[in-house]
């Protein structure tokens, strides 16, 4: 999809919102070294990244004036939210509902910090993407509110035409010229996140996954043969130097401002750079080694409701009939510029042709997995990835992959 002038704006610099300072609402309230408000019966109190504060605070004036029942928003750093959640939960002193995202979902229920969320006929409404990452062992936890997936940003100046796979957009790079038609982030211990869509497309996802839908940890499927295919493409690629573990986020993008390269794996973080240095962006499906579709990972984010809440029916009302609305998930989108869960509300911004073109491959998309075990596999999988770019045996290394993999999570 072609980015012009109206559609960069989504990616511009976001003006941060000031952390708002609120006073605690239950009898007693929190003491000073508290970071949040204790809720009533007749209060909610809501944790959010301080970005978001003002999209939830219209939803919050407009329930408590429907139904009486205040909500406190208190904004929260981003980087600390989801420990002092699983901290403060069990002391009765955390929030009723905190904003987070799909992949704590593991840590979360293994805490037991949170409760189940009853969607309702509304489930309906959401990305199918959205719903699934929200959903754990066949329960729905979370309040999607946005979905973040990588594309492929193409230089449409130096390469009009979108590839019709892989092989086709290095072909399409190296006639235009270039030495380097393709760049993804890796670095020295890899980057499986921004190569699992090639991995997906030999058929090889990390886990399988249950008659819920949900991945199965005992269904490690790294070491079948897809894997083992898939290890052979990726050290023919290291070796042809079309993937290389020298290239880090900010080579790749440097490569691609400056026009060494014509495609860029990456995630809408990074379109504005590209926009703002006078790059003719179009995004692009990932063209796939395969025949099989190339599937990015998704990441959602949403509101999960705690499980310690003495207001949980009112908890959940709040998320499902307010900030599960239109008008409230175009705010958020608006104050954080990723896609909509609500498949209205998507659809409304994906007026925006870079929303559009990030849409349009995050139908392909896959929930991060959350469960406990996938930490297993960060531990290993990249660090084995980068050793085959770099010429190591690619079915002996992906098979100690697996095994080591196995091993952590037994």
């Amino acid at each position: 999809m072609k980015v012009n002038k109206r559609g960069i704006l989504a990616f511009g610099a976001i003006a941060a919102v000031s952390t708002l300072t609120l006073a605690g609402c239950a009898a007693g309230g929190a003491d000073d070294n508290d970071s949040g408000a204790e809720s009533t019966d007749s209060s909610l109190v809501v944790w959010v990244d301080a970005e978001r504060a003002d999209a939830v605070q219209g939803a919050a004036d407009a329930y408590e004036e429907k139904t009486g029942v205040s909500v406190e928003i208190v904004g929260k750093d981003v980087d600390t939210i989801k420990d002092d959640f699983i901290q403060q939960v069990p002391t009765g002193k955390g929030p009723d509902i905190t904003m987070g995202a799909h992949d704590w979902l593991g840590e979360l229920s293994t805490n037991g910090v949170v409760a189940p969320l009853e969607l309702g006929d509304s489930a309906s409404d959401y990305l199918d993407v959205a719903l699934q990452a929200s959903t754990y062992d066949g329960t729905v936890y979370m309040l999607p509110y946005a979905v973040e997936n990588i594309a492929v940003l193409r230089n449409a100046d130096v390469v009009p035409e979108a590839a019709s796979n892989f092989d086709d957009m290095i072909a399409k790079g190296k006639a235009a010229g270039l030495d380097q038609p393709f760049v993804v982030e890796q670095g020295a211990e890899g980057n499986p996140y921004h190569l699992y869509p090639f991995q997906t497309a030999f058929g090889a996802p990390v886990f399988g996954t249950d008659a819920s839908g949900s991945y199965d940890p005992a269904d490690l499927q790294l070491g079948s043969e897809g894997g083992t295919a898939f290890a052979e493409w990726l050290g023919a690629q290291g070796a042809a130097g079309v993937l290389n573990t020298d290239i880090d986020g900010e080579i790749a993008k440097q490569q691609f401002i400056d026009g060494k390269a014509a495609f860029w794996l990456t995630g809408p973080w990074n379109v504005g750079a590209a926009v703002d240095a006078g790059i003719n962006v179009e995004i692009d499906p990932i063209p796939s080694p395969t025949d099989q579709v190339a599937s990015p990972f998704a990441g959602v984010k949403g509101f999960f409701v705690s499980s310690e809440s003495d207001n949980k029916v009112a908890a959940n009302d709040f998320l499902v009939n307010y900030l599960g609305t239109e008008d409230v998930q175009l705010a958020l989108f608006e104050a954080g510029n990723i896609l909509p869960a609500l498949t209205a509300a998507a659809d409304t911004a994906a007026s925006d042709p870079i929303i559009a073109g990030f849409q349009a491959v995050g139908a392909d998309a896959v929930p991060m997995p959350a469960i406990p075990a996938m930490g297993a596999v960060w531990q290993f999988w990249g660090i084995a990835e980068a050793a085959i770019i770099n010429g190591a045996d690619p079915a002996a290394t992906w098979q100690k992959l697996a095994d080591d993999v196995a091993a952590a999570i037994k």
